[in-house]
């Protein structure tokens, strides 16, 4: 199906069940069986799940709620997940509620047709539920539980909100811990598998790196990161901390990757790396989170100024990053716009740059350089030889 924006819609639990007798279904379905519609339980949460098995992010998605409604059950929470097929036949329909163990609809091409222009469902998988208290939302639930899995439960209005207020004090509130630590868990990792309690890092300068191994921006940005990681680590002591916040795809790559990385990490296996992605709104690989001693954000952009200007930039503040522009400002207005040095043939032109390697000493050089525009030719300000 199409992925456009939409709006799914409620309804009443007892409109679910009018909609059924009126296609002639008087049961719905289990692993083990017919379950009659007046023994199916309306005090429960219900939700309607639309999938096929044709659907590759529904394929995605159902392992990630059979764990919530495992758990849910398990805990005696009262939910009911009802399948809702919008496969091309019986044999699909059959395939994909194998993976279930909830509650289905029988196969009714009519049925699902009544049922999805009822909801407005434009695109599949979506998890909508039968309102039945006034606060139950009248909204697709899968980026809810995408975001917060069981914790999501009971769906309602009021509880988003409450995980949502949750997130912002984490965001803002100044406290390392409650960011990087739960009742399970009071450290990070280091790569020799070491434990460090979160406690320890409280009343430093942070930088929350989200990246993967099998991301190139990636790599390269570590390459930077580790740079001004040591510089700080040599000059500013242990001030300034890194914890990588791994987006790998398995156990192997986050230790492939946490291998070449001097700094800390969260356990892979620990939600609070997906957590953090919800809270800090990451959507893109390499970022860089950084918070002040004071335990409260910084900056979200940290990969720009790590690239930008290295650890000169600590602490990073709004006023240090001022500092630099003004002192580099003041460093390239003493510099002539363009020379002619004794080494090469051509013009040389005053240029910022990021990072280059002065082709006269070897070295790495940062900000300004003298370059030439007729070939790859860069030199630092200190190598400039004028010809008279």
């Amino acid at each position: 199906m199409a992925e456009p924006d939409y709006q799914a819609k409620s309804m009443p639990r007892a409109d679910f069940t009018t909609i059924l007798a009126s296609q002639g279904v008087d049961f719905l379905l289990s692993s083990e069986g017919e379950v009659p519609l007046t023994s199916f339980d309306l005090e429960k949460t219900v939700c309607l799940f639309f999938s096929a098995n044709w659907c590759r992010p529904c394929k995605t998605f159902i392992p990630e709620l059979v764990q919530l409604y495992n758990m849910l059950k398990s805990r005696g929470e009262g939910l009911e997940i009802v399948f809702i097929s919008f496969d091309h036949d019986e044999d699909g329909f059959n395939e994909h509620f194998k993976s279930m163990p909830w509650l289905t609809v029988p196969f009714n091409v009519n049925l699902q047709n009544k049922l999805g222009e009822r909801f407005n469902v434009v695109r599949i998988p979506s998890l909508i539920p039968l309102n039945s208290d006034g606060q139950s939302m009248e909204e697709d639930l899968i980026g809810l539980v995408e975001d917060y899995g069981e914790d999501a439960f009971p769906f309602t209005r009021k509880r988003r909100d409450e995980l949502k207020a949750s997130d912002d004090s984490k965001r803002q509130g100044g406290k390392v811990e409650q960011l990087l630590a739960h009742q399970g868990r009071n450290y990070v990792v280091s790569r020799d598998n070491g434990k460090i309690l979160v406690s320890e890092l409280v009343g430093k300068t942070i930088g929350l790196y989200f990246g993967a191994h099998w991301c190139p921006p990636c790599r390269a940005f570590t390459a930077q990161l580790v740079e001004a990681y040591k510089q700080l680590l040599n000059s500013r002591g242990g001030c300034f901390e890194v914890i990588l916040v791994s987006t790998d795809r398995d156990q192997n790559e986050f230790d492939l990757n946490i291998s070449g990385m001097p700094w800390l990490a969260l356990p892979f296996d620990d939600r609070t790396r997906h957590d953090l992605c919800r809270i800090f709104n990451i959507k893109a690989i390499p970022a860089l989170v950084l918070i002040g001693p004071d335990g409260k954000t910084i900056s979200t952009n940290g990969k720009t100024i790590i690239s930008l200007y290295g650890a000169k930039a600590f602490p990073f503040t709004q006023s240090s990053i001022a500092e630099i522009e003004t002192t580099l400002k003041r460093e390239g207005d003493a510099l002539p716009h363009q020379i002619q040095d004794t080494k090469h043939e051509h013009v040389l032109k005053l240029d910022m740059a990021r990072a280059y390697v002065c082709d006269y000493c070897k070295r790495q050089g940062r900000f300004w350089a003298f370059s030439c525009d007729v070939c790859d030719y860069d030199l630092h300000p200190t190598c400039v030889e004028e010809a008279c």
